[in-house]
């Protein structure tokens, strides 16, 4: 268990707090700018047929975290630290893909919050990416830096989320037709679920409110049913919103209306709620996004450090590695719409190699999870999702190489 000089010793009725910010950490990392143009993109080549894709996101998404909460949490440990408990070396490996993944995620991450910028206010996407870098580096400069996240990620989650039920309401999808493709569905495309469950599930996001909930020091066998539920919680609100985006998307396009290709969710927006439909897309585009470059940036930064960093060291790292995809991004100039496609894929690469350690630690190290006896059901469930993605992920090879011929 981390030790008090690296947790965030919270005062009285503040550990409530911070368990709402592991759960939104998650949820708002899962639900960044990748997994809007993502929807939007699918939603727009597969129409109803997409829902089947949605609904296995959520399905792979309560297999992953459920474990990845609970051995992280009962351990005690990052992920990383765990892997180089279970073979030497193999932790930092992990580290080296997902901060990688992390990085590429994050310059999509920017970019995101710059188009959201654009759709508020006409700026240029590049000062309103640099723009929102500046105030995500702000929160982790700040004295109280924890607290700063916390509630952030969880006042932008929830006006995500009303906005986009609003949207959903007014679009008026058909329902029936999405609940029958969500088991039946018309079309069955690999690179789309692979792509949504690297874009929600896939690379840095797996571990972002676990690693979160190191910090609050609510570890340990002892606490498994307030990190069992809070894994849940997380769990079903980012459910709700990708549903309520999806809904939201199939309402307009379902009606024929053709999308810019430029922007295709601002038009989306702008055709289901008018001229306030690009301010609406704008705001929440930048919520989402902002709150993913929060996100990625301190879980990548969570595995270049262990539990026995100082904090400020690593608040100060999360501030060079935000500052880095900043600059990247400015530089790259790279297509928004592929970047962010192109990310969700490669982190969805990433998922089955990560979930390998989580999973041997809940099989074979109970040593490592102080004698706490792992559930059958959890580890048959992750075991099942872990062949799920080794099979998903071999078949978006040749779909991911096609984004960029």
């Amino acid at each position: 268990m981390p030790d008090a000089s690296t947790t965030e010793q919270e005062r009285p009725g503040s550990a409530r707090t911070a368990l709402m910010g592991a759960m939104f950490l998650m949820a708002t990392s899962a639900i960044g700018p990748g997994f809007i143009t993502q929807t939007t993109d699918f939603t727009v080549k597969l129409g109803a047929a997409f829902a089947f894709a949605i609904l296995a996101s959520i399905v792979i998404d309560i297999a992953v975290q459920m474990n990845v909460w609970r051995v992280v949490g009962v351990a005690g440990k990052r992920a990383h630290e765990l892997g180089n408990e279970v073979l030497p070396g193999i932790g930092w490996a992990l580290a080296f893909l997902v901060v990688t993944g992390g990085l590429v995620f994050n310059i999509g991450n920017t970019s995101g919050a710059g188009l959201g910028t654009n759709a508020m206010f006409g700026l240029d996407p590049k000062i309103g990416g640099a723009i929102s870098a500046l105030i995500a580096i702000g929160i982790f400069l700040s004295k109280r830096a924890g607290v700063a996240l916390d509630r952030i990620v969880v006042l932008l989650g929830v006006v995500m989320i009303a906005m986009t039920a609003y949207t959903a309401i007014v679009s008026q999808p058909p329902l029936g037709e999405a609940m029958r493709n969500a088991v039946l569905p018309e079309t069955v495309d690999f690179l789309a679920i692979t792509t949504i469950v690297g874009g929600t599930v896939g690379g840095y996001i797996t571990y972002a409110g676990a690693h979160r909930l190191l910090d609050t020091g609510i570890t340990g066998p002892e606490n498994v049913g307030r990190i069992t539920r809070t894994s849940v919680y997380g769990i079903l609100v980012t459910g709700l919103m990708r549903v309520l985006l999806f809904l939201a998307i199939l309402g307009v396009t379902i009606g024929g209306v053709e999308l810019a290709a430029d922007n295709p969710t601002a038009s989306a927006f702008e055709s289901a709620l008018g001229d306030i439909g690009l301010v609406v897309f704008g705001t929440i585009l930048w919520a989402a996004s902002i709150t993913s470059v929060i996100g990625a940036a301190y879980t990548s930064v969570s595995f270049l450090t262990t539990s026995k960093t100082a904090r400020r060291r690593q608040n100060l790292l999360t501030v060079a590695f935000i500052a880095l995809s900043a600059v990247l991004f400015v530089v790259l100039g790279a297509a928004p719409v592929t970047l962010l496609v192109f990310a969700g894929a490669f982190n969805g690469l990433i998922l089955p190699i990560g979930f390998t350690v989580v999973l041997w630690v809940a099989w074979m190290r109970r040593d490592l999870l102080g004698g706490y006896r792992y559930p059958w059901w959890l580890k048959i469930a992750g075991l099942a999702v872990w062949l799920l993605t080794l099979y998903l992920g071999w078949n978006s090879l040749g779909g991911l190489a096609d984004l960029w011929s």
